[in-house]
């Protein structure tokens, strides 16, 4: 991974002054005759023209690819502004407001594709992890266990950039392959970032409930809760809490209820001189000769042959 260099601060584009930024076809030109379904270029061509910075500017029914093969660079996107490092790629949908700060010497390329590429084809077939590609201005970071897909993909890049530039392009299959190669393995590559995302807050959503389950059982157990009160607590069916503390834990809620009774009641045993009837009145067991059945299911002894093995 390519450390980022140290960038001079670039204030973001005001929402008010996003209706005078330029529109483009390529950078710099209002109008590309060449340009029919795709264009393809190194970053280096015409970035090093402008001092590595592309100000913000939009296109009108254009998408970019943009690929950080390597090197660094600051990247506005929209409202938002990000530090990129190669291997990454930088998705731009149509109208998305997007500038760049490449540190010299990037290496990387620029995919630009009418929206008829898009529509024509084989690319039908990627459905929804197309869409989700271009559903929003975004940055697909490559990372370290991810080495084999960079090169895959640059290699992508690099066989398409030297394509388009042979004399026959414009009748030439193969350029319309390898650009539809790279926009799947992309495609591909963000389909898997999005579930991820979606795994990861999904998980994180799973433990915190967990975390307020256990919050609330150590809280009522002495009230002896029924199972459906947690459930409702946290919002939850009685069978998605068992869920969640099975998928946790292995174990089913109610069990988990069940060890931290039988836990306070080992510890009373151990640690207190009250009778058994004081202890289970204690722990909210209203009927000793129950607690003492239920202590015994648990632990395979009496409360009484219990307490007495824990003294010895």
């Amino acid at each position: 991974m390519t450390t980022l260099p140290t960038f001079p601060p670039s204030p973001r584009v005001p929402a008010a002054r996003q209706r005078a930024i330029p529109a483009f076809a390529l950078y710099g030109e209002t109008a590309t005759p060449t340009l029919e379904l795709m264009h393809i270029e190194a970053i280096e061509l015409r970035s090093s023209l402008y001092e590595w910075e592309i100000e913000p500017h939009v296109h009108r029914g254009l998408y970019q690819l943009v690929w950080v093969g390597e090197g660094a660079a600051q990247v506005a996107l929209d409202e938002c502004q990000e530090d990129v490092a190669g291997p990454a790629a930088i998705v731009i949908p149509p109208g998305a407001v997007h500038g760049f700060r490449f540190a010299p010497g990037t290496q990387g390329m620029v995919l630009t594709l009418d929206g008829r590429f898009l529509v024509e084809g084989d690319l039908q077939t990627a459905g929804e992890s197309l869409r989700q590609l271009f559903a929003a201005p975004r940055v697909l970071q490559l990372e370290s266990d991810e080495d084999a897909a960079a090169r895959r993909l640059d290699g992508l890049f690099r066989q398409l950039a030297e394509e388009f530039a042979a004399p026959d392009a414009t009748d030439a299959p193969v350029v319309r392959w390898l650009a539809q190669a790279v926009v799947w393995r992309l495609a591909q590559g963000c389909a898997r970032s999005v579930s991820a995302a979606a795994a990861g807050r999904r998980a994180r959503h799973h433990q915190a409930l967990l975390t307020r389950f256990v919050l609330l059982v150590e809280e009522h157990f002495l009230a002896h809760w029924p199972l459906s009160r947690y459930a409702a607590q946290l919002g939850l069916s009685t069978p998605s809490l068992n869920r969640l503390t099975r998928a946790a834990s292995g174990r089913a809620a109610l069990e988990y209820i069940h060890e931290r009774l039988t836990r306070e009641a080992s510890r009373r045993l151990v640690y207190t001189a009250a009778p058994v009837t004081r202890i289970a009145s204690d722990l909210g067991f209203e009927d000793p000769a129950y607690f003492c059945r239920f202590f015994k299911r648990r632990t395979g002894l009496s409360p009484s042959t219990y307490r007495g093995r824990q003294g010895s």
